[in-house]
């Protein structure tokens, strides 16, 4: 899908294999599932609303895509639960913590709830950073989906954007270390901060 609109992808740091394993990651754009599947397999969680968007949806759905009802205590319950078997199966998770997409300027705070799961079936977490640059190399707005964006209007301005690279940077994996997971949250949101650079 990348190749098909024309965008490039980047690479830093190394994807750990196998798992189990979970994945932080900032939140931009309906394009950072598919770049970070481009890098490395691993499977999602991510809103119950993706699940029916157009091609999108069918996609998440296919590679295994946990979805959460995020208005729901019990659901989110429910996905921490799943979450730990799979991790415990040796699966490779992925979340965005800031619950939302954002501008990729600056970072929303990191909800801690879905780190849990991490923490339950003793899994590591590897913080990654995505950022989509024009060009120049500075960063570009065109992908981002956010406030009263729509898709449509979106993936249009990705579309008619020229030379976009989506990087995408690994860090370095880490373990709970006895810290509950606001604090982990909390660090991890710096690590992902500094890897934007």
């Amino acid at each position: 899908m990348l190749a098909h609109l024309g965008i490039r992808l980047q690479v830093e740091g190394e994807a750990t294999l196998p798992g189990p394993l979970l994945l932080v990651a900032n939140h931009i754009s309906w394009l950072d599932i598919t770049s970070l599947h481009a890098a490395r397999f691993c499977r999602f969680v991510s809103k119950a609303d993706v699940a029916r968007w157009p091609l999108i949806g069918a996609l998440a759905t296919g590679v295994g895509t946990l979805f959460i009802q995020r208005e729901s205590r019990r659901d989110a319950m429910r996905v921490v639960h799943h979450m730990a078997d799979s991790l415990r199966a040796g699966d490779v998770l992925a979340v965005f913590p800031e619950g939302t997409t954002s501008d990729g300027v600056d970072l929303l705070p990191f909800h801690a709830n879905l780190l849990q799961a991490a923490i339950t079936a003793g899994a590591p977490v590897q913080p990654v950073a995505l950022q989509f640059l024009d060009a120049r190399g500075e960063r570009s707005l065109a992908p981002c989906y956010v406030g009263d964006d729509t898709l449509l209007g979106s993936v249009w301005r990705t579309v008619r954007a020229r030379g976009i690279t989506v990087r995408i940077v690994f860090g370095t994996p880490q373990d709970a270390q006895g810290r509950e997971r606001r604090a982990w949250a909390q660090s991890l949101r710096e690590d992902v901060i500094r890897l934007r650079r």
